[in-house]
């Protein structure tokens, strides 16, 4: 009985394993470019997004307030992974939503300004059918949102944050 019991629990054991790695590669985690592959341009971007708030406001088509809504995104972390799928460690919070969690976006060129491109995109744990072009230029972004049937504007402030 107690050597069923192990075989079980490695069974388990490496199930999970699995499954983790599994989860972890379908998010794009663990998947980093060897940094000595960055562009000056990627190299420059990823420097700049460590350990920044991005914030601003969205607005939502139809309403009639111009002045947008509060949204705020902390990001830690931005890493390159292959192609021109990026992974940004964020703590974002708009509206009801306040979560952690790693996204990982296709980011395009226009020249030397980086930009957010997602069309039906899910982000787990938010639901599905998100779709934005948002860019990254000096110490500003802003762009287009949609999700589902509503959409509009997002815009603001890119803050470096000190770690203490």
């Amino acid at each position: 009985m107690k050597s069923w019991f192990k075989v079980l629990s490695v069974v388990i054991s490496l199930l999970a394993a699995f499954g983790l790695g599994w989860f972890l590669a379908a998010i794009g985690t663990g998947q980093e470019a060897d940094l000595a592959s960055l562009t000056d341009r990627e190299r420059r971007f990823s420097e700049r997004m460590q350990n920044v708030v991005l914030e601003g406001h969205f607005t939502l088509e139809g309403q009639n307030r111009r002045d947008g809504s509060p949204e705020r995104y902390e990001i830690s972390k931005v890493t390159k992974l292959d192609g021109d799928r990026w992974r940004l460690d964020v703590h974002l919070t708009y509206a009801s939503v306040d979560a952690t969690l790693p996204v990982v976006v296709p980011i395009v060129w226009a020249g030397d300004t980086p930009m957010v491109s997602i069309t039906d995109f899910s982000i787990p744990g938010l639901g599905d059918e998100f779709g934005a072009r948002v860019i990254f230029y000096d110490d500003r972004y802003a762009g287009t949102w949609d999700h589902g049937a509503y959409g509009g504007m997002m815009y603001g402030t890119i803050q470096s944050v000190s770690q203490d």
